[in-house]
């Protein structure tokens, strides 16, 4: 009996390490996928930063007329492409300061509610979507502004990652009219299906047994 009492306590103490460590290694999974998700968002927003950095610096050293006609070409370029996803309530500034012998240039949105002027950082204004349509506009810009023009196509990774779906038709319309406006060829990286199907050719690659497969949808 003291056997039979020794082993049934072994296979509760068994039992309970095992539910114990099965909890811990949720845990640890749940975690890595945090942390995956936080160092992406990270990667985005550093991605973000690093192109309102470089139209900064391109209004900060152009002297003051070619300053003013990229200013004009920034702002119509971010302003048409928020009016084409978000509606004509919307607009964006450049605003330039002089700060000594340098320019400083400060971004803003600007919506009108009912009347209102509002005037907000693209990183406060509706929440992320507002950011993606600013700094997909704003490396185009880039491309089409600087001196000499950059040739080749428009490489975008999760473009409109954070647009939610109700202004999705509205962005991949706004991604045509680019390819079209400036003769480029966009090529894209997506999770968004309406996205993917609205190109004019489309792969889905998915993992098989370790292995990439590459599936052909685009629309006949």
């Amino acid at each position: 009996m003291s056997s039979e009492r020794e082993l049934e306590q072994l296979e509760n103490a068994f039992q309970q390490a095992r539910d114990q460590w099965m909890r811990l290694d949720e845990k640890k999974r749940m975690l890595q996928e945090r942390l995956e998700a936080a160092e992406a968002e990270l990667v985005h927003m550093e991605d973000t930063v690093d192109t309102y950095e470089k139209a900064r610096v391109l209004l900060q050293q152009s002297a003051e007329y070619a300053r003013e006609q990229a200013k004009q070409q920034m702002e119509t370029l971010v302003t048409n492409a928020l009016q084409y996803v978000f509606g004509p309530l919307v607009s964006f500034e450049i605003e330039l300061e002089e700060h000594g012998n340098r320019a400083v240039a400060d971004m803003y949105v600007i919506s009108d509610y009912e009347g209102i002027r509002v005037k907000t950082k693209p990183q406060d204004a509706r929440g992320g979507g507002v950011v993606d349509i600013v700094t997909l506009a704003l490396r185009v810009a880039l491309m089409e502004t600087t001196q000499p023009r950059q040739a080749g196509p428009l490489l975008l990774d999760e473009p409109g990652k954070h647009v939610s779906g109700e202004y999705t038709h509205y962005l991949y319309e706004f991604l045509k009219s680019l390819a079209t406006m400036f003769g480029r060829q966009i090529i894209m990286i997506t999770h968004n299906h309406h996205l993917a199907e609205s190109g004019d050719k489309a792969f889905s690659v998915s993992i098989r047994d370790g292995l990439s497969q590459i599936e052909d949808i685009s629309k006949p």
